[in-house]
């Protein structure tokens, strides 16, 4: 009982309100942007020939308004909103009316959660791995070395190592393709040609997340281990005479690892917002796509529908760390 009213409750209420406040702020945000979606469908009919009388205009806007969430005072727009939320329904996109928005971010969803989630799973084993082990190692000349090209990757945007993956792996050397997540005309089903022909075209997206992961886990379990190596458990390992793949893997690497495991899941938690970038590059119909065309849009149903999915999804990253982490870090205990 102690655990419920000490740990839990406060936890599961706090994640309540992060998304209450996230959420509030998104609709808030939308409806201070110029833009009038309404009035932008009717022009886009009107530009496709379309004749509308000023009395069909005036209903159909009515219509259009009652499709958006936009009917009424701000107040009844904010329940409307929260209406939707809460039965997973967003509206109709305006750009791609009246495809609902639940079902654009359905059919781009999986196509984000597969690059971002294996690349930044593969990025954190192998720079938590590296940077743990240069650290044991500082005074090697290779540890140097990496240390030295991790601070040139580290720095560098997503993008612009997008842009040079790109420019060398599609044009100079064109191993693989510059865009897309699989080639036209390839029909989706789970037969080898289709898998192939997707792994090669998120290899490059893949690749260029990874470069620059490795470089961020890199320097923050070097700095953790630093601190680490200094311990008295490591000193009397080493005068123990253990070797020293042991002592980096289970006294260093294993001490160091706690704020790399709360990393990842705020990391994983952001997958949907750090897509954008890469996926733009590579024209990758995932999520992060699918938010830069919104936003340039003005379809801010489709983008408060994915903001929103967003905060829900690393409040919910920080809720799940918040309750295992004891599990991790046997001195942490709920009281």
């Amino acid at each position: 009982m102690s655990f419920v009213k000490g740990y839990l409750l406060p936890r599961i209420l706090q994640y309540v309100m992060v998304i209450l406040v996230g959420t509030t702020i998104v609709f808030v945000a939308t409806r201070l942007t110029p833009t009038d979606p309404v009035q932008q469908t009717i022009n886009r009919i009107s530009m496709q020939g379309a004749y509308l009388n000023p009395e069909t205009i005036e209903e159909f806007k009515e219509t259009l308004r009652e499709l958006y969430g936009l009917k009424g005072s701000v107040f009844q727009q904010y329940f409307i909103f929260w209406k939707r939320l809460l039965t997973g329904k967003f509206g109709p996109s305006f750009t791609h009316f009246p495809t609902p928005v639940t079902k654009l971010i359905r059919d781009s969803l999986p196509w984000t959660i597969g690059l971002l989630s294996i690349s930044t799973i593969i990025a954190w084993v192998i720079g938590s791995i590296l940077g743990g082990v240069a650290e044991y190692f500082s005074q090697q000349r290779w540890t140097k070395t990496l240390e030295a090209i991790i601070m040139v990757v580290r720095p560098m945007p997503y993008y612009i190592m997008g842009l040079l993956v790109l420019v060398i792996f599609a044009y100079f050397f064109p191993l693989f393709p510059v865009s897309g997540a699989f080639s036209v005309g390839e029909r989706i089903s789970f037969s080898w040609s289709f898998i192939t022909d997707v792994f090669e075209h998120a290899f490059l997206p893949a690749f260029s997340l990874v470069l620059v992961g490795i470089g961020v886990w890199f320097i923050q379990i070097k700095s953790v281990a630093s601190n680490v190596i200094t311990e008295d458990y490591v000193t009397y390992a080493q005068t123990a005479g253990l070797k020293s793949r042991k002592v980096i893997f289970q006294y260093v690497i294993k001490n160091a690892m706690l704020p790399q495991i709360t990393g990842l899941a705020l990391a994983l938690g952001q997958l949907l917002s750090g897509a954008l970038v890469v996926e733009y590059v590579f024209s990758y119909p995932g999520v992060g796509l699918l938010l830069y065309r919104a936003i340039a849009e003005g379809d801010y149903n489709l983008a408060m529908g994915i903001t929103v999915l967003s905060i829900i999804a690393i409040a919910t990253g920080v809720l799940i760390i918040d309750l295992i982490y004891p599990l991790f870090d046997p001195r942490v205990r709920y009281k």
